[in-house]
């Protein structure tokens, strides 16, 4: 992963993602990455959740557009906002400066998306007076998280590709760090996904998905773990 090369390519919204030739992988559905973001993680999990402040951890830092949205939505709603973000291979400067999301977002602010993104790594930094961003540079598998969390963000590259980071050892150590009736919001709805999630302890229900997929995922805490 960490030498393969990305290109940027337009999704149907309008908005960037970037695509992985050697994968055959986008990081964002074609049919909109921000229609997408906006679907599965602001709507079905930010918006979802009362928190105030609220701690969220995000599997897959990747272009910063979930985290950047996250940001916006809670400057609108007046909310505190603890933002921890996993990622083994940044994306490349290059990429950073071409994506046009501050173009495509009403009232985004350029500065603050960069500010994101120029955030030193494994460091609490404060984006703005509400807004605590810590990016996590690690291998989720072994990385040691520094707190426990309300919401997550399940980012990852598909499970075809990334299968080892969709795996019941992963959701159960993900349950650990969930505090009481926290929920985990993911795009993928493969049955050996849910299967996963139930044995680690969540609760798992199936919602509409964003332009282009049927369905989502939102999966809630729970202290009773169901054998599969």
């Amino acid at each position: 992963m960490k030498n393969l090369k990305r290109e940027l390519k337009i999704t149907e919204d309008g908005s960037h993602t970037l695509f992985v030739p050697e994968l055959n992988e986008h990081y964002h559905s074609t049919h909109g990455a921000i229609q997408e973001a906006m679907h599965v993680y602001l709507n079905a999990g930010f918006n979802y959740c009362d928190q105030n402040p609220i701690h969220i951890l995000e599997v897959g830092f990747g272009t910063g557009l979930n985290c950047f949205l996250t940001l916006m939505e809670a400057q609108k709603q007046k909310r505190q906002v603890v933002y921890h973000s996993i990622e083994l291979y940044p994306i490349q400067e290059e990429h950073i400066q071409s994506l046009n999301y501050t173009d495509q977002i009403e009232r985004a602010d350029k500065a603050v998306f960069f500010k994101l993104h120029q955030a030193i790594w494994n460091q609490e930094v404060k984006i703005t007076e509400d807004f605590t961003l810590e990016k996590l540079q690690g291998d989720l598998r072994s990385f040691q998280f520094p707190a426990s969390y309300d919401l997550i963000y399940f980012d990852a590259f598909a499970p075809d590709i990334q299968p080892e980071l969709w795996t019941q050892d992963i959701f159960e150590k993900l349950h650990h760090h969930l505090k009481e009736e926290a929920i985990l919001t993911t795009y993928s709805t493969k049955g050996i996904i849910k299967q996963a999630l139930r044995a680690a302890g969540f609760e798992v229900k199936r919602l509409p998905g964003p332009p282009g997929k049927r369905q989502m995922l939102r999966a809630k805490k729970s202290n009773i773990h169901i054998n599969i």
